[in-house]
């Protein structure tokens, strides 16, 4: 089955939903951890993101989380995750939603 880069970003960013930083109970998407999702013409995705601070416990856990999960999708060939801390993550970044769930609104 042939699929679209854009049907693929929308997999993905499906998928990413389903993630849950243990301490928090947001989606990572939702929480703005994702700072960008890129499906090529060949089907591999780029991911960058971050965490909610450096020294995040369970960074190589959520890493590899996002890696596996979105690797799953199929039709896409390659997934590359690059963690950054450029712009640092602020609670601002939060989507409307998840500052309600947290009483932040």
């Amino acid at each position: 089955m042939k699929h679209n880069f854009l049907q693929l970003e929308a997999e993905v960013f499906r998928v990413l939903k389903t993630i849950f930083d243990p301490e928090i109970p947001v989606n990572i998407y939702d929480l703005g951890l994702i700072y960008e999702v890129d499906v090529d013409d060949y089907n591999n995705c780029d991911i960058k993101m971050t965490l909610t601070a450096p020294n995040c416990p369970v960074a190589d856990d959520l890493v590899k989380e996002v890696h596996d999960k979105s690797a799953a999708v199929e039709g896409i060939e390659k997934v590359t995750v690059d963690l950054v801390f450029e712009p640092a993550w602020d609670k601002s970044m939060m989507s409307e939603e998840a500052q309600l769930e947290l009483g932040m609104l």
